[in-house]
């Protein structure tokens, strides 16, 4: 059905793609406003929220762009404040922001650590702790953080895979903190997606054994993430909080 999210605001950080293609925010962004939403497309690099932003507009949406780098509170404040100020209100944050580590255990630096932490994970909390109130003051809300499979499977990349747990285990709690103000707290956990992201030096043999590694044999692509997180937005899952909701083929339920 058409606008499933038709009079609400989105917040979606990390809303540009880092290359060719569409990305998980990216096509989250278009699809929520494709739903009826009015989205604030947030990027730390401007360039790329502007062209998701273009694109929404092409199709007669309503979207606005920001810069901001969301490991900073002071840019989460002013990322919701923004949202305020343009369209009166906020009903979902996505959070989507996101970077890859390589590195298993014996390789991975204290740095390295440290960074993926903080924009895997530590943003997170700090734009729900800004988001929050405003959440409240629009009598609920959805927020919606984006994890991994890497999450749920043993995985060798280290750092990586600890902090897309740590947004399953921060959705969680805020889950459980936030019922009471009909905040729904849930997350995502793609697959082997194929994504600019990833897309960076992956051969076109390794893309193939991406694809067959699932039991359905297509390859997985962003929309297919941002059509779960049109339903985690939509009223549609007015009764689904503290979830993980996987979007990988099957490939967490195999044993190959």
């Amino acid at each position: 059905m058409p606008d499933r999210l038709k009079g609400k605001v989105a917040i979606v950080s990390g809303a540009g793609s880092r290359g060719p293609g569409v990305g998980n925010g990216k096509a989250a962004a278009v699809l929520f406003a494709r739903e009826g939403a009015r989205v604030l497309c947030v990027d730390q690099f401007l360039d790329r929220a502007e062209e998701t932003c273009a694109l929404i507009r092409a199709e007669n949406g309503n979207a606005s762009t920001l810069q901001a780098d969301v490991t900073r509170a002071a840019d989460c404040e002013r990322m919701v404040a923004t949202a305020l100020e343009r369209y009166g209100r906020l009903d979902v944050l996505h959070n989507n922001v996101g970077i890859e580590s390589r590195k298993n255990l014996m390789e991975v630096t204290e740095e390295e650590w440290d960074r993926v932490m903080a924009v895997d994970l530590k943003s997170m909390l700090l734009t729900c702790q800004a988001a929050i109130p405003r959440l409240v003051e629009a009598s609920g809300g959805s927020i919606i953080n984006v994890s991994s499979v890497a999450a749920l499977r043993a995985h060798g990349r280290t750092a990586y895979s600890a902090a897309k747990a740590g947004v399953i285990g921060l959705t969680i709690s805020l889950a459980g903190q936030l019922a009471k103000d009909r905040i729904r707290v849930n997350a995502i956990a793609p697959g082997m997606v194929y994504t600019p992201m990833v897309a960076e030096g992956m051969s076109a043999e390794l893309r193939e054994r991406r694809r067959l590694a699932a039991l359905i044999q297509d390859e997985g692509t962003a929309w297919d993430v941002g059509w779960a997180a049109v339903y985690l937005a939509s009223d549609e899952s007015r009764w689904v909080t503290g979830q993980v909701l996987v979007v990988d083929g099957g490939v967490s339920i195999t044993t190959r």
